[in-house]
């Protein structure tokens, strides 16, 4: 590399690692409410098809997954084994993957990452095709997506920020949001439709949009990165958790996200409460597993336009209440409609703390460690998840089916108290950290 490519880069890379709002043109543009400009910008625009196709898939898989286990065994653990499938070797590989997102080139891991989760669709279609009769082998592919998901997280998170200019950061933060749970409101509907013509054709259909997915990923042009070269050793491996110890809000952000979700993960119990409570069939477990991200890509777009700027703690903390609240509600109800707007103001509440939780881990971090402190945030996402699931099935085995999710609700409201005193920088945060930082600049400059 010749001296001027590598000076290029390097400021590259500063400007892509910088906060939003820290230059003249973040100013001047956080005036502008047109927030699909950042779709402008081709890398990013590539990039969120690539994630949307991704997730699509994913979702129509997951209800076709789901509905088959429990047609299957009709054994609500097994509904929690599916979680922990997943789960397990996620937590195994995430801090190595987190190291690979900072040493390798995040868009190559993505692709590659995208072509494992193919491989897994390809290979549910076959055991469908082939007469599947036991559940072992989709637990195994599901061991097999968890692997692919571990090293996707953290580079698809780590390389967002280096996609567009830092003004416009915040507005592709939400915009990839909106796309995702977009994607989330069509893949449970599309995925329970398409279920009424068998497993195998959710099966093709989503292996179809994963290698589309895996082409659009393959055109994105790598974006600039910091370089990271260090061998994986369980100093430069553990570097994102140090990081993450040192800084009291992002702990707090990120494990509130944890143990609300853990305990109000109900979202696996969802094939057991359409069946059992609310009396409907594959149609409408579609549409219950749509409305969390009906509500969340609402939430979403409205934060596109709309940005929290003030009292950003407090939303966060209201969000997470807001979905402890609605989780209470799923629990006690047998009446659909009931369901389906409480499930839709749970995925409001949930994004909310989301978009929070992201922008501070994604600001607040070096781009040279960037992918290791991501890969932490993902084990808390990824724990809050699929470890949430295994709990679910759980409690439901040991509580029964509606016990189990008004416990869940009702942790997490506490989870919600608790951090609240536990985290008070998180609870009297007004505004993002770096903005507070510019403020106090400008004023010194005065």
């Amino acid at each position: 590399m010749s001296d001027s490519t590598a000076s290029a880069n390097h400021k590259a890379n500063h400007d892509a690692s910088e906060p939003a709002g820290s230059s003249p043109a973040a100013n001047s543009s956080s005036t502008s409410r047109n927030g699909f400009s950042v779709l402008r910008h081709r890398n990013f625009a590539f990039y969120l098809s690539a994630r949307t196709l991704g997730t699509l898939a994913v979702q129509m898989q997951n209800v076709a997954i789901g509905w088959q286990v429990y047609a299957m065994t009709h054994d609500l653990f097994d509904l929690g084994l599916i979680g922990l499938a997943q789960f397990a070797p996620f937590l195994l590989l995430i801090l190595l993957a987190g190291h690979a997102a900072d040493r390798y080139n995040r868009r190559n891991l993505v692709a590659l990452a995208l072509a494992a989760q193919l491989l897994c669709g390809l290979l549910l279609l076959a055991f469908t095709l082939a007469g599947l009769s036991t559940v072992w082998p989709v637990f195994a592919v599901l061991v097999l997506f968890g692997s692919a998901r571990a090293f996707m997280g953290p580079a698809t998170q780590a390389m967002l920020v280096n996609l567009v200019p830092p003004e416009s950061f915040s507005k592709a933060v939400a915009l990839s949001s909106s796309s995702f749970h977009l994607a989330i409101i069509l893949g449970p509907t599309l995925g329970g439709l398409l279920y009424l013509a068998g497993p195998k054709t959710v099966y093709l259909i989503s292996s179809t949009l994963l290698l589309l997915a895996v082409l659009l990923m393959c055109l994105t042009k790598p974006a600039p990165q910091a370089s990271h070269r260090e061998p994986a050793t369980w100093h430069t491996v553990l570097e994102g958790l140090r990081f993450v110890w040192s800084k009291p809000v992002i702990l707090g952000a990120i494990s509130l996200d944890l143990f609300a979700v853990l305990f109000g993960g109900a979202t696996a119990l969802l094939p057991a409460l359409a069946h059992d409570v609310l009396h409907v069939g594959p149609t409408g477990l579609g549409m219950l597993r749509t409305a969390p991200g009906i509500g969340a890509a609402v939430c979403s777009i409205t934060l596109t336009f709309f940005p929290i700027t003030r009292r950003v703690g407090a939303w966060m903390l209201g969000g997470v209440a807001v979905f402890g609240v609605c989780t209470l509600v799923l629990g006690s109800t047998t009446t659909f409609i009931v369901a389906l707007v409480a499930l839709l103001l749970m995925g409001a509440g949930d994004m909310i703390s989301v978009y929070v939780r992201h922008l501070l881990v994604q600001y607040e971090t070096p781009d040279a460690i960037r992918g290791r402190v991501s890969a932490v945030n993902s084990v808390f996402i990824g724990a809050s998840n699929e470890l949430g699931e295994f709990e679910s099935g759980l409690t439901a085995g040991w509580m029964g089916l509606t016990r189990a999710v008004l416990f869940g609700g009702a942790a997490t409201l506490v989870v919600t108290g608790l951090w609240s005193i536990l985290f008070p920088v998180l609870s009297r945060m007004d505004r993002f950290p770096h903005e507070e930082r510019n403020a106090e600049n400008k004023e010194e400059s005065l």
